[in-house]
């Protein structure tokens, strides 16, 4: 598929076919993600490949909270795919690699960085995921897990405490497309309205 047809067709799948997803298709989505960058080559991500149907399960048991009445239709979608990703980003990696003598600082001080981008390099990695389930002819979504929801997904699947979730992706055969359905009915706002040329305004 062309890089334009890629990008054209991405957005947030959040209901899925009961097809099995290739596993050679799971491979080359996070082979390719360890393309993305990082700040001095830190590399400082995992992520968690879960896609079979026990962990999966887990998966959804460990970050949903409980509730007395049935899951909603978004969760009910959600669930239905048959792989999730969880992508974790590791701020240690980055404090460590930046105090290394190529890079000319002597401490490990987390104010120097302007932002924190052991997250943004990690979600970059995960756009690259969603990228490359397009392309492979698959449906994927973005979600948060519930800070409340942390420690049990921590439990569940024995993560270290220095690798922190930022989200977690569904994958799976998309169904049948609905149009434009919740946060995406509001529609993309114009180039002209976020490019700023110059100046800001311009």
């Amino acid at each position: 598929m062309e890089f334009q047809e890629v990008v054209r067709r991405r957005r947030m799948v959040r209901s899925y076919a009961t097809t099995p997803v290739d596993p050679a298709a799971v491979d080359r989505m996070l082979g390719n993600a360890l393309r993305a960058p990082s700040a001095g080559f830190s590399q400082g991500w995992a992520f968690l490949r879960l896609d079979e149907p026990d962990d999966v399960e887990r998966f959804w048991t460990a970050t949903t909270p409980p509730v007395d009445r049935p899951p909603d239709s978004w969760l009910r979608g959600m669930r239905s795919a048959p792989v999730v990703i969880v992508a974790l980003s590791n701020k240690d990696a980055y404090l460590d690699r930046y105090a290394e003598p190529d890079k000319g600082w002597s401490d490990r001080d987390a104010d120097r960085w302007p932002v924190p981008y052991w997250h943004i390099d990690t979600g970059m990695a995960a756009l690259i995921i969603l990228q490359t389930a397009v392309d492979e002819g698959l449906g994927a979504c973005f979600f948060g897990i519930p800070p409340q929801r942390m420690g049990a997904f921590r439990d569940a699947f024995g993560v270290p405490a220095p690798y922190k979730p930022i989200g977690a992706i569904t994958v799976g055969h998309r169904t049948p497309d609905p149009g434009p359905v919740g946060s995406a009915g509001r529609g993309r706002r114009p180039v002209d309205e976020v490019v700023h040329h110059g100046r800001w305004g311009g």
